[in-house]
């Protein structure tokens, strides 16, 4: 037997596919099995999955081909009409054992139904060297633009102990650093109890798991951001100086059209309070160009963003509208306008961390190292040896120039 998973989208979705691949490998039968686990988070998402479909049928011609994921949730018409999909699984019992034991497979729950986050249980994930720990799944919140919470359902959080729990596992495992990933990071804890909030679960992995050397949060809501885990920041040396946020816009009006939960004061100021709190804190962003309505001085609000809250890793999304969703309603802007935007607001992107880039030249990183010749700084740079180094060490740096994208070490 053998089991392959190709993943498409999120680190939720790269940990969910080690967990599956896992029950998947447990079953007996033989057979050649594919899981697709799909993403769809924009159109070009679901393209490159179908497109990837039948490429794998065209090559492995005996492969049982299953598709999972949100694309399996949201666009399920159109994966269950490819002759080349043996079945679907989708999200609800995608990581339940007994949705991978042949044609024993559960009934297709309604995902928006499901009340309970499903703990992971492994001990690391094959070809990383940071663990990622999914600690909450699902979205209360309803951006115009977004299709996720109909794939993922409604806000749920994995227990505090369960969460503990797994960090632990993959310390003891020899795993050194984690990434707390979720659908919406920031909204952890609210469905079980009114006092556990991310910032407290960061507290308590931290307090609880002394060996472990990183801790480090995937995507965080700026609004949401609760007063314990900025404080964390400014007092933990172990949760890393790196921040991604989701902002995806600049301007007060169309983050209005978006429903987002934000304003452009509230960006700049957590990045501000952060920065203040953690001098070095490097930040990330997603940016969404060319949102339906948006006008050239409404897109310069967010092109000015890069630079009023000190952005350095840039995620830059061409607007395209998903099916069903109000903003797909709303007056497009045209397309050469969107791919224009968003190779500007790249450039942007660019200039900016090659700025972050000339300033580290000289200094003195400590660095996790990867398989191959590169490892990440704790601010998340990318850093290149002169050598293939064994993946999973830190290591002291002198950071001796760059290329543009990376750091090179001495």
């Amino acid at each position: 037997m053998t089991v392959e998973t190709l993943t498409f989208g999120c680190r939720l979705n790269t940990v969910e596919s080690e967990v599956l691949r896992g029950h998947a490998e447990a079953d007996a039968r033989e057979r050649d099995l594919v899981v697709v686990n799909t993403c769809a988070v924009t159109a070009e998402a679901g393209r490159q999955a179908r497109k990837a479909i039948r490429r794998l049928a065209r090559e492995r011609p005996g492969a049982e081909i299953v598709v999972t994921g949100c694309g399996a949730e949201v666009e399920r018409g159109a994966y269950a009409a490819m002759p080349e999909v043996a079945r679907l699984v989708g999200n609800a019992v995608k990581l339940k054992p007994e949705s991978w034991r042949g044609a024993s497979v559960p009934e297709a729950a309604n995902i928006m139904a499901v009340r309970a986050a499903e703990p992971t249980r492994i001990a690391g994930m094959s070809g990383h060297t940071r663990a990622f720990v999914p600690v909450q799944n699902g979205c209360d919140h309803r951006c115009t633009f977004c299709v996720i919470p109909f794939g993922r359902g409604n806000s749920r959080s994995v227990p505090l102990a369960d969460a503990v729990a797994q960090v632990r596992r993959i310390v003891e495992h020899g795993g050194l650093e984690v990434v707390l990933t979720g659908v919406d990071l920031t909204a952890y804890g609210r469905d079980l109890d009114a006092d556990l909030t991310l910032g407290r679960l960061v507290r308590t992995i931290l307090g609880e798991v002394p060996d472990l050397a990183r801790l480090r949060l995937s995507s965080i809501d700026s609004v949401e951001a609760d007063a314990e885990l900025i404080a964390a920041f400014a007092e933990e040396p172990r949760l890393m100086p790196h921040v991604h946020l989701s902002l995806q816009a600049g301007d007060d009006l169309i983050l209005k059209r978006m429903k987002r939960r934000h304003s452009r004061a509230d960006a700049i100021r957590i990045c501000r309070t952060l920065r203040d709190l953690r001098p070095g804190l490097v930040f990330g962003a997603d940016l969404i160009a060319g949102f339906p309505t948006e006008t050239e001085a409404q897109f310069a609000r967010s092109l000015d963003l890069v630079a009023e809250c000190g952005l350095t890793h840039l995620h830059v999304f061409p607007y395209s509208p998903r099916p069903g969703t109000p903003a797909a309603r709303m007056p497009a802007v045209a397309g050469d306008i969107v791919r224009e935007r968003a190779a500007r607001l790249r450039e942007a992107g660019t200039a900016a961390l090659t700025r972050h880039l000339d300033g580290e030249v000289g200094t003195r990183r400590r660095v996790l190292t990867e398989r191959g010749d590169t490892g990440r700084t704790e601010a998340f740079s990318l850093v290149r040896f002169s050598e293939p180094v064994p993946a999973g060490e830190i290591r002291d740096v002198t950071i001796a120039g760059h290329d543009g994208q990376a750091l090179r070490a001495a």
